[in-house]
């Protein structure tokens, strides 16, 4: 039945995201993601109690919320948010947030859950917030549609593999103390399915382009419509980022580990909470937004 429930709500939400970040605006993208992260947010805020704290909820919801209202701001068609610009918005609200958050505990009549609570929300927002931001400063870029595509994919094959090899012929374990069930046949089964997407995308760049600008699903300048000249970097970056998601799904492990849950939540049937379903994507997105900076700088 958890089996069912979980390919059902895929089947359900995988076409709708991919609509969302091929074709969406970037204000209804970034509203989307504001929506998603401060979902997350309240799921981790909420963990948080299990650890003796007393989070500032409402201060960070605004907070984060704010910085999704400016990167979402729509530009001139021809002016598109710049990687400088995204990265001066992030850092700037990064460096701000602890002093804000302090500021605001300063206020409790608790004021040894003071720091506490700053901390968690300043963590809170670099490690959903912002990656969820890096995801919207993605589709911006140069071929954005198609790396988020690619990130997608990669990330969703890994899961599905690390979930079915792992489940029928796992038995070493991963990390039993943080994750019982994962396990090293699942974790190997998860970097072969992402180094296969790939090496597909790389092999189909071109005809995949085709197909989705023939499709109005994406623009011109959103596709790959050069052949790339060398597979040994997508390979790198496959693994890379397949590293990047798995460590992510274990760190939310040793955060709800640690607070005796099983799910930060229960919103997504078969999928736990909304945490639990972008866990991976939240290492994995700041790794490839780094990688495509950098290929900008170039």
């Amino acid at each position: 039945m958890e089996l069912l429930k979980r390919v059902l709500t895929a089947v359900v939400l995988i076409p709708l995201v991919l609509l969302l970040v091929l074709r969406a605006p970037i204000p209804v993208l970034a509203f989307v993601a504001a929506v998603v992260a401060l979902l997350a947010i309240y799921e981790l805020l909420k963990l948080s109690e299990a650890y003796g704290i007393k989070p500032l909820r409402a201060p960070t919801f605004v907070f984060a919320g704010l910085f999704f209202v400016l990167i979402g701001v729509e530009p001139p068609a021809t002016d598109l948010l710049s990687t400088a610009g995204f990265t001066y918005f992030a850092l700037s609200f990064a460096v701000l947030g602890p002093f804000i958050f302090l500021v605001t505990a300063m206020y409790r009549s608790d004021l040894a859950s003071g720091f506490p609570a700053a901390s968690l929300s300043a963590f809170a927002f670099a490690f959903i917030a912002v990656p969820m931001a890096c995801l919207v400063q993605l589709r911006q870029q140069w071929q954005g549609s198609f790396l988020l595509l690619y990130l997608l994919l990669l990330v969703w094959a890994g899961d599905i593999f690390a979930y079915f090899i792992g489940n029928s012929i796992g038995t070493h374990r991963m990390a039993p103390r943080l994750s019982p069930h994962k396990t090293w046949e699942g974790a190997l089964a998860s970097v072969v399915a992402s180094i296969a997407v790939g090496i597909g995308m790389f092999h189909y760049a071109v005809p995949i382009s085709r197909a989705l600008l023939a499709a109005h699903l994406i623009d011109l300048r959103d596709g790959v419509f050069n052949a790339p000249r060398s597979l040994i970097p997508i390979l790198a970056l496959s693994i890379v980022l397949n590293a990047a998601a798995q460590l992510g799904d274990l760190a939310e492990s040793l955060i709800k580990r640690g607070a005796s849950a099983k799910d930060s939540g229960r919103i997504l049937p078969g999928h736990g909470g909304m945490l639990d379903r972008i866990d991976a994507l939240l290492f994995a997105t700041p790794v490839l937004w780094c990688y495509a900076a950098w290929r900008v700088m170039q």
